[in-house]
């Protein structure tokens, strides 16, 4: 059932038309992201479905009692409030529901009229629908996931914007509102909440419209995949993976127009698969032995151990021994200590930096990881240890766009001696001749920095700093306020950069995708080091914390009475069904895989996609790869149980 319709709706800003007669549907349950250049309509797209922004042609159509959210990008709270309440306000009317509820439970030991009774059922509906029967537990849940439970009884207008973001979230979150509408949701959330939001979102069942620029969570939680393109929508089934799919076929169809599009789509496809496919192959084997030691370490606590030891072996030696061959030194660092008043964010930590690191400083925001960057770049010194730095240039990028003066136009910031030329990497180019390469027309050169958006001033940061000849280069959040596209340029002049990249980020797919090391700030001054991609470095971690939480339990089980199982406890044979799907399911999953491949091949040759239809046959492969891994799940389920039965 379609929630809202948008149909043939256009938008001017004076002539400039953004959106085109668009025709746009939402549906219960659908998520849907929306991708785009900055400043080609967006956020526009999103305020007409709230209701808060004017249309010039067409027609909004929205369902009857349908309560739509959005995250504010600026939130205001009421004066004297503390975080806590702030929260709680914006679930007002899910706790009056509750307090209602409860009334009416207790009017009806003694009154049982048909009145009272279909309204006990309305609110029992809303409050399941909202899943608000355990508020204050979520709340505190909520809090501390968000890092918000150091302030909970802080005046929230006293907090940071990002700070004041995760309050207003937190509670949009909670709410569940019919259409939730989210504009750039990951800003200012570590990868850790951003994985928490994730989890929320796929178990919540919103319907939800997103902006994002983090590829990884679009991948995880979009169901569809809208593209605004001069003024034009197109939608895509599924995530980032199957959208890159489909835009490159539809670009191969209309006879290979944007050939750098398209070389930046084949490669971002093949990259993404590959990394995808590697990591589901290294963890093959090592999920398998979770799997089969799970029951036995019931029995054998020992086994437990041996499997978390086995696997913080492979977190930290993996690609480890990295031979240090005669690369330049820029940084030596043994042994230092860094504090901040009482707070230790740096302890005991020792490393080398060659002229062709690829670092990513991640962990916690808070942690520590700006510190480091400071260390790096002689801003501030170590309280302790030894900090050695080579003679050399660095280039810094930081959130502040420390080195743009809002004063200046585009011309003057780049030829600050006059002219209109600049020198890059030995080659003498008009300024517009580069800067169209960061997504500038001609008619911004003589636009005052001042004026510009905050992506466009992070595009005109970088462009600078990629102007600069600098041996190594200091990146604090460059993917900040940036669209796809911008952060594919950034990706492609960073891969191609000689020098040494540092850069702190929580943006998972950028990090996988530039980072050969990271630093893992682990809090209270740990820092670790490895040499994994992010996201295998991040499932490693959520396995060890299973198996602490299965220690725990074979714990408390050891030490709970001893209570006697008859042997007609445990399963003796499979059900007639469940024989039936081990004997066939293996038969079906391999057509089905063969059917996929056959799809995927038929994707590749421009004669058949257009002989069968494009549309057609992306919505079989979706379908096809949807069905596919319930199966497999299913069948490891029963052969797991089989193995159990053999076992016992």
């Amino acid at each position: 059932m379609a929630l809202l319709d948008l149909i043939e709706l256009s938008k001017l800003y004076e002539t400039n038309r953004i959106l085109d007669k668009i025709t746009f549907s939402l549906h219960e349950n659908e998520r849907i992201a929306i991708i785009g250049k900055n400043g080609g309509g967006k956020s526009t797209l999103m305020k007409i479905v709230n209701g808060s922004l004017s249309f010039d042609e067409g027609r909004r159509i929205v369902q009857k009692n349908i309560k739509i959210g959005m995250l504010d990008q600026t939130p205001s709270f009421k004066q004297g409030m503390s975080v806590k309440e702030a929260i709680e306000e914006q679930l007002s009317e899910l706790k009056n529901a509750l307090i209602r509820y409860e009334l009416i439970l207790k009017a009806l030991e003694s009154d049982h009229s048909p009145a009272l009774l279909e309204e006990q059922s309305t609110l029992a509906t809303f409050l399941e629908i909202h899943d608000a029967w355990s508020l204050d537990e979520k709340v505190q849940q909520v809090m501390q996931e968000f890092d918000l439970k150091q302030f909970e009884f802080s005046d929230v207008n006293t907090l940071s914007g990002g700070e004041q973001r995760r309050v207003t979230l937190a509670g949009l979150i909670l709410q569940q509102p019919d259409i939730l509408l989210l504009d750039e949701p990951t800003n200012h959330l570590d990868v850790y909440m951003v994985e928490f939001l994730e989890k929320m979102i796929l178990k919540s069942r919103f319907t939800l419209l997103f902006i994002s620029h983090d590829r990884y969570f679009i991948d995880h939680i979009a169901t569809r995949t809208i593209e605004i393109d001069d003024g034009t929508l197109r939608s895509f089934e599924g995530g980032y993976e199957n959208y890159l799919t489909c835009k490159e076929l539809l670009i191969h169809s209309l006879q290979k127009q944007h050939e750098n599009l398209l070389k930046y789509l084949k490669g971002e496809e093949e990259w993404l698969r590959r990394g995808v496919k590697a990591r589901l192959k290294r963890n093959e084997g090592r999920k398998q032995r979770v799997f089969e030691l799970r029951e036995s370490s019931k029995k054998n606590p020992s086994l437990v151990k041996k499997l978390k030891l086995e696997l913080e072996r492979e977190k930290l030696n993996f690609n480890g021994e990295k031979i240090i061959n005669k690369q330049k030194m820029l940084f030596e660092i043994y042994n230092i200590d860094k504090k901040l008043g009482e707070k230790i964010l740096i302890k005991n930590f020792s490393t080398r930096i060659l002229q062709k690191d690829r670092i990513a400083i991640v962990g916690k925001n808070g942690a520590g990881k700006s510190t480091l960057l400071r260390i790096l770049l002689g801003d501030i010194s170590v309280d302790a240890g030894t900090f050695n730095a080579g003679e050399f240039k660095v280039g810094y990028f930081d959130q502040q766009r420390s080195i743009l003066d809002p004063n200046k136009d585009l011309i003057e910031t780049f030829c600050p001696q006059g002219g209109d030329r600049i020198d890059v990497k030995g080659k003498n180019m008009h300024v517009f001749g580069y800067l169209k390469n960061f997504l500038f027309p001609k008619e911004d050169l003589n636009k005052k920095i001042g004026i510009l958006s905050g992506g466009e001033k992070n595009r005109v940061a970088l462009a600078l700093l990629f102007a600069q000849e600098v041996d190594c280069l200091i990146l604090d959040e460059p993917t900040n306020d940036l669209d796809i596209p911008t952060i594919n340029i950034l990706e492609e002049y960073i891969q191609s950069f000689q020098g040494a990249v540092i850069f702190v980020s929580h943006d998972r797919y950028f990090v996988d995708k530039i980072a050969e090391k990271l630093y893992v700030f682990k809090g209270e001054g740990a820092i670790e080091e490895s040499y994994q991609s992010y996201s295998e470095y991040l499932e490693i971690e959520r396995e060890l914390q299973e198996l602490e939480q299965m220690e725990k339990e074979v714990s408390t089980q050891r030490d709970e009475p001893k209570v006697l199982k008859t042997k007609e406890a445990l399963p003796t044979k499979l059900s007639y069904k469940e024989q039936r799907l081990l004997e066939t399911l293996p038969h079906t999953i391999e057509t089905l895989d063969q059917e996929i491949s056959a799809i995927k091949k038929c994707l590749e040759n421009p004669e058949c996609y257009q002989q069968k239809g494009l549309s057609a046959l992306s919505s079989d492969l979706q379908s096809k790869e949807n069905a596919l891994e319930p199966m497999i799940e299913e069948l490891l389920l029963l052969e797991e149980k089989v193995e159990h039965m053999q076992r016992g």
